[in-house]
């Protein structure tokens, strides 16, 4: 069975263009990838890995909100009993602001001019764990 890979941008972000092209990555890869779409609150997001039995999530954030948007949702993950599903992320986040991150239980932060193959490879090897 594929592994299935939950990925979206939550609030009002609305480009998608670099979302999509790693969506399509990680399809071609061999990944069931569902798309949650655009303008999803942090409640719809997790509902969603929930109810497609996700075993990996992805967030993109390019609004500078990415401190606020990640520790939301893993904050509610471990509510709802799906704090182990690991949690990736990338967009335009500050270097400085990755390590905050990652204590907060992000896996791993791709930052501007990361290959699609440099996140393919962590996916690979984070739903082999």
């Amino acid at each position: 069975m594929k592994a299935k890979i939950l990925i979206g941008r939550i609030g009002l972000d609305g480009h998608d263009r670099g979302l999509r092209t790693v969506a399509k990555a990680l399809t071609e890869a061999g990944f069931d990838v569902v798309y949650s779409g655009l303008y999803q609150s942090p409640e719809e997001f997790v509902n969603k890995a929930i109810e497609e039995k996700i075993d990996a999530i992805g967030i993109s954030c390019l609004t500078g909100a990415h401190n606020v948007v990640f520790r939301k949702i893993i904050d509610l993950m471990n509510e709802k009993g799906i704090g182990n599903i690991p949690v990736f992320g990338g967009g335009t986040i500050p270097e400085e602001d990755v390590e905050g991150l990652k204590k907060i239980g992000v896996r791993e932060v791709f930052l501007p001019g990361a290959t699609l193959e440099e996140i393919v490879d962590f996916v690979k090897g984070l739903v082999k764990e």
